[in-house]
């Protein structure tokens, strides 16, 4: 917990200090620096006190990463952050998309859309430090840790906070912002339903090391059990012991049954039975499925699998509340656009609040809501759209449906229109609405 004292009142609480929220919260520090804007961020876990300058980034080679798009390295310079996040993010300079077994294929370069990359990944411990360092040297922000709302007391112009850990009890707000994850105890509270579409699938996590390096390049490759995403990571180790990484997120059905039909060459694909495979075969099967574009698969480190579904807010807006990140929509992770799409909403909310703010409006009344939700509705749908589509159409291996979509990615490789479109979805730079009202 930080040594600022606690007021009785502010114009923003943040609900959770995660990626989403303490990036939310180093916007609004970042665009209010010439105002009084008063923000709180409330976070149920320590806030620890790493030195960002000199994380260990790369040290565990089973180190969990996040990708991030051209777009969010924009935002996180806008928030004052990229410079210290940029030693310890992989450039991804071109994506490889491809259909196991089948000719479509499109190659994305970030050269021909005249960027440096086409986005970037993170490990979470080094992401991580580099925004609870900037959140604890803030001047402007006040940051207790831990401590949670226990309470929502919704009021004509605000709400009013019982807060658990904290020097008050009760904290009144003019807006408070929901980022504490897709479990949000607050929003069952509130009565905040979620509308839920499972996959019937899980996606195994694990990072794995090559004969070969990567050269910057990510791959994105649809088998028949479902989209296996391989990003590139920094090599671990040094001289001799020096290893190529990968960070590898496989789509695998929850059981053996099929889930889109037609005939899988491999009758023990589920999640659970790919998990139990000792090292080596697990290796000799992801290589059937990845190939050999980056040679030999020398390693294999901890695997973790994680149910997938698609899960959106019956409503994200209330007078005086907002939801922010998974709490509002979680994504399948096929397109890696969960947190990409949460930072630009961030982006979009943290603007109108502070153009508000500066004309003497309540942030959190619904006139500002609801333009937030009219200048990100659009990106919204497509990113939800685009990752679902995309997830039931390369999922399925009825004939028909491949021989369509493998068109489709050689269409767009011979397109260069089609292909510019897509590689600005995969960028997050889908053109922005103007938030001003």
């Amino acid at each position: 917990m930080t040594d600022k004292k606690l007021n009785a009142e502010y114009d923003i609480v943040i609900a959770g200090g995660g990626l989403v929220g303490g990036s939310f919260a180093l916007l609004l520090d970042q665009l209010a620096r010439h105002s009084d804007l008063s923000v709180l961020l409330l976070d149920a876990a320590p806030m620890a006190k790493p030195d960002a300058k000199n994380s260990d980034t790369g040290a565990d080679f089973d180190a969990r990463s996040t990708a991030l798009s051209w777009g969010s390295r924009l935002i996180y310079e806008q928030a004052g952050l990229w410079s210290a996040l940029a030693p310890g993010v992989t450039a991804i300079r071109d994506i490889q998309v491809s259909d196991r077994g089948h000719f479509g294929a499109t190659r994305l370069h970030s050269a021909e859309v005249g960027v440096e990359a086409l986005g970037y990944v993170a490990e979470n411990h080094h992401l991580t430090c580099v925004l609870q360092q900037a959140l604890q040297d803030s001047s402007r922000l006040t940051v207790c840790a831990p401590a949670s709302v226990e309470h929502i007391q919704p009021l004509s112009d605000g709400a009013m906070l019982t807060i658990k850990g904290a020097s008050l009890d009760n904290i009144r707000t003019r807006l408070l912002v929901l980022a504490d994850g897709g479990r949000s105890g607050l929003c069952r509270q509130l009565g905040i339903t979620m509308q839920q579409k499972h996959y019937g699938q899980q996606a195994l996590i694990c990072n794995v090391a090559f004969a070969n390096d990567h050269r910057g390049q990510a791959f994105e490759r649809f088998t028949d059990t479902g989209p296996l995403a391989m990003l590139p990571l920094a090599d671990h180790g040094v001289g001799r012991e020096r290893q190529h990484r990968g960070a590898l997120v496989w789509t695998l059905a929850d059981s053996d049954s099929n889930q889109g039909g037609g005939k899988s060459d491999n009758a023990s694909c589920s999640a659970e039975r790919i998990m139990a495979l000792p090292e080596a075969d697990f290796i000799d099967t992801l290589q059937q499925r990845f190939g050999w574009r980056l040679g030999r698969i020398t390693h294999a480190g901890a695997r973790s699998l994680f149910p997938l579904s698609l899960t959106v807010a019956t409503e994200q807006i209330r007078p005086g509340i907002v939801l922010l990140g998974n709490v509002a929509h979680t994504l399948h992770p096929v397109a890696g656009q969960g947190l990409n799409l949460a930072l630009r909403d961030a982006r979009a909310l943290a603007e109108l609040i502070v153009n508000a703010h500066q004309t003497g409006e309540n942030p959190g009344s619904m006139a500002v809501l609801q333009a937030f939700l009219a200048a990100q509705s659009g990106d919204q749908a497509n990113t939800i759209a685009f990752s679902d589509l995309t997830t039931r159409l390369f999922s399925n291996a009825r004939p028909t449906l491949a021989l369509g979509r493998n068109l489709g990615l050689l269409l767009m490789d011979l397109m260069p229109p089609a292909k510019g479109w897509f590689a600005r979805q995969a960028m997050g730079m889908a053109d922005r609405k103007s938030i001003r009202r």
